[in-house]
Order: structure tokens, then C-alpha cells, then sequence
């Protein structure tokens, strides 16, 4: 403030002044000075009504500072002493205007020196920030400098015109010094106009104010405020210019460092640490109350309210499947952005790039989304709580979190499920109701706002709006739709819905069409509020609009609660994991802390152990294992179907050839099939068996569901090589041609083979004819057991057609039809009455048994007969067809065991081998199924403490990085 001697400067100086440096100032009349009330007066009754009265006076001082000065009078008899004081006193006020005038020009001094400074600074921060590229300058400085086009870095800075333009009109500044200087001349002379003007505006200063009042107020509110738009426009178009250079030196850096310029490992940004922290807790199953209460930053809103659009602005890509109305986000979307020299998209569990500059790029990309969100949703279900994972990184993106939430929605409409609307209620707020989410709260503003959902949902979750962003969408919309926009000026200044919120926030994500480009969208949110009346008006403030505003401040938001909870959750998760640790000390004190994975690992090398050890069979215990199971498999066709119809014939010509026809079908349609079976069913019975015994070995019992599940598929997966059959049939069909017996260890045999397999099947036939008559005297008598009417009835048909045995013993197999009558009335003649079929039936048991007893007495009687056979001699006692019978079926069985089991060692062993390992490794890619075959309270402990490990080092690497960043 200005003063000459103990006096005021006139306020209308001032107002004068400040009307020339492009600043108007309204000041009450009653406030001016006397000397400005009656230059106001005197000039205020001009004859231009258009005319503001102080520009009227500012030239009656401009023209008043061009008179001469010319010194008072003395006073008459003063004499010349007197005329010597007063040019004494003349000089002193002179030099004490040139110091007070020394003031002003010493304040214009410091002041143009800090405008010129905050400039200064200003354009120093515009410039690309190299602090965390300091390792990278000293090895690579020079080559850099000849690649950055300083020219064009020089182009993009202000020209001399423009600075020109934003500094004061230093000759305007000189006129209104000059005009100072005569207005305190004229005060201090006591003029007297000057005076008469000063009484006179006193009467008239109410009148002349209302009529300045009425004529000019608008229009000046007006140009100021389109003075201050154009001001802030032509420095937003500045710092855009600056920005993209800044983008263009950062991509340069960037690049420099992906060819390899420095030879030390690029660390991990801060943002991707962070990100990494937040992947592994949405997989943590949380034990002792622990709880993800890191911050990310929630984008919630009603279905269609433009979340996805904001999203992608923020991203500086249309990333995300778009529709029109319907419900596309249908699972959480994790979004990591963070800045990079290319503008890239890649998911987690992904190793493909996306270029987002390629249209046929960003077209893959939102069809993978899409294809991902689809996987995630269960059959009968509409959205998914399973969390999709996305990296973003470009030029100038802002680092942060995001995860894009299902849009919430009023009515379930056809097609959805009945529980929709409640599912996306709840993921909604197990997202919402992390005290350190931030809560971005996305409001159609072309829609009523009484039809909004998601201000009361998150009004519940953040009551007192600590950590929530309210975000106003198609403000354009909004603005045309709207008979009062004052409505959109309440809803940013937090009046009309009942939430709070740390900001608010209006911004434009396009003209509803996917086909626009995030350039193209800027440019028109840019164009829309240049020109829009709810900036002019005053209605919405230049901070609270554009998205890029908006990212700035969620940016901020994030990182700053960031800082204030991540050391928090770090001890947090140390108290988790010294409980784990004590809880596994305690129980399992002598094992190690092998999670699922490990555990699977240890279980794969036993499982294929147990695998390798089939090799180890020697091959006689294979034809031994394959020889044995194979008759065990034909015996019965042999004697039922060969055997004992050719036995029954009356000469050797007659079994020969019954024997060599029947020995023939078998072999061409069923034998081979049936030695096949065999084969697998044994190597699939010795695999068992072998893991079976490890089992007993010190193994661990955790593995054996997971043993038995690969043992099952494997064996499910295998198939016999079938082309081995045809030749099998062979082998076989020449191995029953022969009939040359060459020496006696080989008849002995064969008489062996024959009394087995006749002795158990007489033990059979005794044990059926048993059951049939029931107990013999002495069971009933020791044992007290009593015979059932049927069996009684079976019992004396038996005794009947033994009778009838005694008297034929070379009966045949069949009984006549009068046979059988005869047996029936003799039965009836002691009061049975008997069915012919259970006679039939029983006779076929009583003449099995007696030609079975008959055929081991011609056995041993063959016992001599090799030299009978040897010579080729006929002797009816001593033809023994049945031995070579037994001879040939005993030899096919050793040569098609030695086949087999060829077969079995040189290839089925191995491909068994090798399906368990294709098996074992789809099951170590399927993490559900390793998770229900591995189970039990140890795993889940040792995967617990696994997961707090890593999340604690994790978040301790995040920490040293954000105090190394402060």
C-alpha cells in the first residue's frame, strides 16, 4: 500500500492501476478517498452513459500529470526567509516521494523476480523427470544427447510473443506512475478544484454507483470470465505440447534401456511389485483372520453408467468388449497401469504382448476378455467372482490399480440368473468394504439421479466419504437433457445425492460410439467444455473436469493411501506367519514344510519309481504269472467244449478229428482275444501290486488317493497294440498243429497237467453234487443239519441213477427218453415225485463225475504208455488221444505266455510308462485336481505358510522401493 506522509493513496489511483494491468476491481464509493469521490463526482455526469465514470477520471489524472508544476506564491511579508523555508520544505517533499517512489520500483523489483522464478520452476517441472534414470546418464549420456531433437524441443516451448503476451504492459505501468506522481503533487498543494470536487461528489455518490451498477456489472463479470478461460486454455495447450515432449524423451530412455545399454538388471517398477503383492492375496485362502486390506482402487457404478469408458480413458485404450445395453463385465477385472516406452497389454498368466496401437491387437484383446470372463462363469450362473488379471503400461499412464466391478443392476432380466442381482451386491462390497479401497463411484449423468442404485451401496460401505471419488459420466448429455443445469452443479458439489466423497468430478467419455479413438474422445471432452456454460458459468470448476484430471487425482489418492496402510498390513501378515510357524513346529516337528506342489513333485518321482520296477520282472515270472491266468481263463472251454465231447466218441479216429475241428474254431475266433486280456489285465495287476508294496515302504499315506487316481487313468488311457493279435493267432494255431511229443520229461508232463485239471474239476463236480442232495448221515448226526424237501427228492434220484451207473458203466453221457421214465415211476413207486428236467439235471453231474473218475484211472494207466505212443503201437488200453490232447493245449500255453510276454517287456511296459507321465503332468497343470487328491491339515499349513511368506517379502521389497522413491 502506498502512503505520502501519514496519509492514504487514493483508492481510485489504485483502481486505475489495476485497470491498466488487466485486473478490474470494484470499490465502494464510500470507501474512496475524498480526492477520488470528487474526481468520481466531477466525471460521473458525463454525456456517455456507456462511459464507466473512473475510466472518465483516469484520463482527467492522466492529462492532470502532463501540467507544469509551477511553485506557490510566497505570502506577502514572508519576505525572502520566508521564500527560503518554504524551498527548503519543497525539497524535503521531494525526496520523500523519490524514496517512497524508490519503494514502489524496489517492490516492482521483487515481485517480477519471484514471477519470474515460479515461471521458471513452472517450466522445470514440464521437463521429462530423469531421477530415476540417474544410473542410467553416466553410462550412455552422450549417445542419448545425438538422438533428442533439441529443435524440436525448443519449438515446443513458448515463443517470445506469448511471453511477451502473459507479462504486464510496462508502458501502461509508466502512465499510471507518471499519473501517481501528479496526484500527490496536487494533494499536497491543496488544489482548490480538487476540493470543490470533493464536496461535491459526497452529494451525488448514491445515484452515480446504482447507475454503474446497472450499466456495467455484467458485462464485466462476463469478459472476465471469458479472460480467464482463454488464459487457462492457452496454458492447458502449453503443457500438452510439453507433456508430449516429455512422453517422446521418456519413450527414448526407455527404449535405450530395452535394447540393453546398461548391462545391470532392470528392477521391477514400484506399480508391478505392488501388483504382484495384490495377485497372490486374491489366491490366498485367509486362515487366523487375515484380510487383504491393501488399497486398490474400486470402479463401481450402475449397469451402462460409463465405468469401462472412464476405465479406458485412464488407460488410453479401448481395451474392454463393449455392447450395446447388455451386461458385459461379468467378473472382476484387475487393471495394473504403469508407465512404459510402449504401449503394450498382457495378462497375468500370459506371456503375449498386445500392442494397443494395432486395432487388430485391441480387437484380440477384448475378444480374450470376453472369452475369459465367459470361462469364469459357472453353468446357470450371470457373473463370476473370479478375478481376471490385466497389465497396462504406455507413456504418460498414470501408476495405479484398478479393478472394474459387474455394473449394478435394479431387475434381472430374462436370460439372467435369479441370484444376479445379489451376487453382484456382494462382490461389490467384498471389494467396497476394504477400509483402504478407494471407492471411484461412476454416476450416469444423463439419467435421473433418483434412479441411481450405487450411491446408496456405496454411501453403506463409506459413510463419511473418506475414500470415495464420485465421478459424473455424459456430461454432455446431461447439459442438453437438463432444463436447469444448476442440477449438475449440485450433484459435483456433493448436495443432492445423500453420499460424501473426497472430490467430484464431471467428465465425457465420447459421443456413444465404439468405433472412436481415445484421441478423438479427448478432443471432444476438450471442445465440449471450452464451450460449455457449466465452466463459464462457473458452475463447475477447471479442476473438476477431463478425465485426465480425474487420473491425476485417483493417482494421487491411491499412492497416498498407499503409504499410510502398507506398513500396517506388513506386520499384519508377520503376526500370521509366526503363528503358522509355531503351529507346525508343535505337530509336525520331523517333516519338512513341503506345500502341494512340492508334495506332488515327491509323489511324481515315487509313482514313476514304482513304474520303472515293472521292467525289473524277470521274464519267467511273467510266463509264469501269464501262463497260469491264461488257462485259468480257457480251462473250462477246454473240457466242457473240446475235452469231454471228444472223450466221449468210441475210437481215437473219431477224438482226433472232433478234437483238430473244434481246436480250430477256438483259435481263429476266441483265443487270441482271450490271451489279449490276459496280458493287460496282468500288467495292470502287477503295476497294483508294485505300488501296493511301496505303500508298506516308509511311503508317505498322503499320496494314496493320488496313486490310485494315476493308476486308474493311466490304465484308462492305455490301449493294446491289437496288431499284435493276428500273429498271436498264428503262433498259436501252429503251436495246436503239432502233436509230436519228442521225450518223456515232456509226456510226464503233459499226464501231470491232465490229472490237475481232471482232479479239480472232479472236485467241483463233488462239491455241485453236495449242494444238490444236502447233508450225507454224518453231517446230519454231528452236526445237526437237516436236508430241504428238494434236496431230499435230488438225493434219492441220485441214489436211483447210481444204481442205474452200476449196471452201464460205459454209459452214455445222455439218458434215453425210456431211461428216464424208468427212473421216474421207480422214484414213484416210493412215493417221490420228481420232475424229468431235475433227473436230467442230476444225471449230468453223476456222469460228469463218473467219466472225470474214469479218465484219471486211464491217466495213471498212461503213465507207461511213451514207448506204446513213442513206436506207434495199437493197444486199445493204451491209446492216450487225451494226453496228447493235454500235451498240445499245455504247449500252446507256454508259447503264447512267451508272446506275451515279449510283448509285455519290450512295449506295453513302456507305453504304460508313458501314459502315467502324460498323466502326472495334466495333473500337475490342474490345480483342482491336485488340490482334491493332495489334502489334509498339513498340506493346507504348509501352502498357508508358503503364501504369507511370499506375500510378507513381497510387500517388504514394495516397502524399500516406496521409501527409495520418497
Amino acid at each position: 500500500m502506498l502512503r505520502v506522509g501519514s496519509k492514504t493513496a487514493c483508492m481510485a489511483c489504485r483502481n486505475l492501476v489495476s485497470t491498466n494491468m488487466g485486473v478490474r476491481f470494484r470499490v465502494p464509493l464510500q470507501k474512496l478517498h475524498p480526492l477520488s469521490r470528487a474526481i468520481h463526482h466531477r466525471y460521473s455526469s458525463n454525456t456517455n452513459p456507456q462511459r464507466p465514470p473512473h475510466r472518465t477520471a483516469a484520463r482527467y489524472f492522466t492529462s492532470m500529470s502532463r501540467l507544469p508544476m509551477r511553485p506557490p506564491k510566497p505570502p506577502p511579508g514572508s519576505g525572502g526567509r520566508g521564500h527560503q523555508q518554504q524551498r527548503n520544505f519543497w525539497v524535503a517533499r521531494l525526496a520523500a516521494r523519490l524514496l517512497k517512489l524508490r519503494y514502489i520500483l524496489l517492490g516492482s523489483a521483487v515481485g517480477g523476480g519471484y514471477t519470474a522464478k515460479k515461471t521458471y520452476e513452472e517450466w522445470k517441472d514440464m521437463l521429462p523427470d530423469f531421477s530415476e534414470y540417474n544410473w542410467v546418464i553416466p553410462d550412455f549420456v552422450w549417445e542419448l544427447s545425438e538422438q533428442i531433437d533439441f529443435d524440436k524441443l525448443a519449438k515446443a516451448l513458448p515463443e517470445m510473443e506469448e511471453i511477451a503476451k502473459l507479462l504486464p504492459d510496462l508502458d501502461k505501468i509508466g502512465e499510471n506512475f507518471t499519473f501517481l506522481k501528479s496526484l500527490l503533487s496536487s494533494e499536497t498543494s491543496g488544489d482548490p478544484p480538487l476540493k470543490a470536487a470533493d464536496s461535491s461528489a459526497a452529494a451525488t455518490q448514491d445515484s452515480s454507483d446504482k447507475q454503474y451498477k446497472k450499466s456495467s456489472d455484467k458485462e464485466k463479470i462476463d469478459q472476465l470470465q471469458e479472460d480467464l478461460l482463454r488464459t487457462q486454455l492457452k496454458y492447458q495447450r502449453m503443457l500438452e505440447r510439453l507433456e508430449k515432449e516429455n512422453k517422446e524423451l521418456r519413450k527414448v530412455v526407455l527404449q535405450k534401456d530395452d535394447k540393453g545399454i546398461h548391462q545391470r538388471k532392470v528392477k521391477k517398477s514400484l506399480i508391478d511389485l505392488y501388483s504382484e503383492v495384490l495377485d497372490i492375496l486374491s489366491d490366498y485362502d485367509s486362515n487366523y483372520n487375515t484380510q487383504d486390506h491393501l488399497p486398490r482402487v474400486v470402479v463401481v457404478g450402475d449397469q451402462s453408467a460409463g465405468k469401462t469408458s472412464v476405465l479406458e480413458m485412464i488407460a488410453q485404450a479401448r481395451i474392454f468388449p463393449r455392447g450395446s445395453g447388455e451386461m458385459m463385465t461379468r467378473s472382476p477385472v484387475k487393471v495394473t497401469l504403469s508407465e512404459g516406452p510402449h504401449h503394450v497389454a498382457m495378462f497375468k498368466d500370459s506371456g503375449r504382448e498386445f500392442d494397443l496401437t494395432k486395432e487388430e491387437d485391441l480387437a484380440a484383446l477384448r475378444h480374450e476378455i470376453e472369452l475369459r470372463m465367459r470361462k469364469s462363469v459357472k453353468e446357470g450362473q450371470t457373473v463370476s467372482s473370479e478375478t481376471i488379471s490385466l497389465s497396462v503400461k504406455g507413456p504418460g499412464i498414470q501408476r495405479m490399480v484398478l479393478v472394474d466391478l459387474p455394473g449394478v443392476i435394479s431387475t434381472v432380466t430374462a436370460g439372467m440368473a435369479s441370484d444376479t442381482k445379489e451376487t453382484i451386491f456382494s462382490i461389490s462390497k467384498a471389494y467396497m468394504q476394504n477400509p483402504n479401497a478407494i471407492i471411484l463411484c461412476i454416476q450416469d449423468g444423463s439419467v435421473d439421479a433418483e434412479r441411481s442404485i450405487v450411491t446408496d451401496l456405496v454411501s453403506q460401505m463409506d459413510p463419511q466419504g473418506k475414500r470415495t471419488i464420485f465421478v459424473l459420466t455424459k456430461v454432455d448429455l446431461a447439459e442438453k437433457n437438463l432444463a436447469s443445469p444448476s442440477r449438475i452443479q449440485q450433484i459435483v458439489e456433493g448436495k443432492l445425492f445423500p453420499m460424501k466423497a473426497l472430490g467430484y468430478f464431471a467428465v465425457v467419455t465420447g459421443r456413444g460410439s465404439s468405433s472412436e479413438s481415445i484421441d478423438s474422445i479427448k478432443d471432444y471432452e476438450e471442445d465440449f467444455f471450452q464451450n460449455s456454460r457449466l465452466l463459464r458459468d462457473g458452475m463447475l470448476k477447471a479442476h473438476q473436469v477431463t478425465t485426465k484430471n480425474l487420473s491425476l487425482a485417483v493417482s494421487d489418492c491411491f499412492w497416498k493411501m498407499v503409504r499410510e496402510s502398507v506398513e500396517q498390513q506388513a506386520d499384519v501378515f508377520k503376526a500370521s506367519r509366526f503363528n503358522l510357524e509355531t503351529e507346525w513346529k508343535n505337530n509336525y516337528p520331523r517333516l519338512r514344510e513341503l506345500d502341494r506342489n512340492e508334495l506332488y513333485e515327491k509323489a511324481k518321482n515315487e509313482i514313476l519309481d514304482e513304474v520303472i520296477s515293472l521292467s525289473q520282472v524277470t521274464p519267467q515270472l511273467w510266463e509264469s504269472i501269464l501262463q497260469k491266468k491264461l488257462w485259468e481263463r480257457v480251462s473250462t472251454h477246454v473240457i466242457e467244449n473240446i475235452y469231454l465231447p471228444a472223450a466221449q466218441t468210441m475210437d481215437s479216429g473219431t477224438f482226433n478229428t472232433t478234437v483238430d475241428i473244434k481246436l480250430k474254431q477256438w483259435t481263429d475266433k476266441q483265443l487270441p482275444h482271450k490271451a489279449l486280456e490276459v496280458a493287460w489285465e496282468t500288467l495292470q495287476e502287477e503295476f497294483a501290486r508294485f505300488m501296493a508294496e511301496y505303500k508298506g515302504k516308509d511311503q508317505d499315506d498322503i499320496f494314496d488317493k493320488l496313486k490310485e487316481a494315476v493308476k486308474d487313468e493311466s490304465i484308462k488311457r492305455h490301449k493294446w497294440n491289437e496288431r499284435a493279435m493276428d500273429s498271436l493267432r498264428v503262433i498259436q494255431h501252429n503251436a495246436l498243429e503239432d502233436r509230436s511229443i519228442t521225450d518223456k520229461p515232456q509226456w510226464d508232463a503233459a499226464i501231470q497237467f491232465m490229472e490237475e485239471t481232471l482232479q479239480s474239476r472232479l472236485k467241483d463236480t463233488e462239491s455241485v453234487i453236495r449242494d444238490m442232495v444236502g447233508p450225507d448221515w454224518k453231517q446230519r448226526w454231528f452236526h445237526w443239519l437237516n436236508r430241504t424237501p428238494d434236496q431230499h427228492i435230488r438225493n434219492e434220484t441220485k441214489n436211483e441213477l447210481e444204481r442205474l451207473l452200476k449196471l452201464h458203466d460205459d454209459h452214455t453221457a445222455y439218458l434215453a427218453n425210456d431211461e428216464v421214465t424208468t427212473v421216474r415211476k421207480n422214484l414213484e413207486g416210493r412215493g417221490v415225485e420228481v420232475d424229468p428236467v431235475l433227473i436230467k439235471d442230476t444225471w449230468h453231474q453223476l456222469y460228469r463225475r463218473h467219466f472225470l473218475q474214469n479218465a484219471l484211472s486211464h491217466c495213471n494207466l498212461c503213465k507207461r504208455g511213451f514207448y506204446y505212443y513213442q513206436r506207434h503201437f495199437v493197444d486199445s488200453e493204451l491209446e492216450c488221444n487225451d494226453v496228447v490232447l493235454f500235451w498240445r493245449i499245455q504247449r500252446m500255453l507256454v508259447i503264447t505266455a512267451n508272446t506275451l510276454r515279449q510283448q509285455l517287456t519290450n512295449t506295453e511296459v513302456r507305453r504304460l510308462e508313458k501314459n502315467v507321465k502324460e498323466v502326472l503332468d495334466d495333473f500337475g497343470e490342474d490345480m483342482e485336481k491336485k488340490s482334491h487328491l493332495i489334502t489334509g491339515r498339513r498340506v493346507q499349513l504348509a501352502e498357508d505358510l508358503k503364501k504369507v511368506r511370499e506375500i510378507q517379502e513381497k510387500l517388504e521389497a514394495f516397502i524399500e522401493a516406496l521409501h527409495k522413491e520418497k
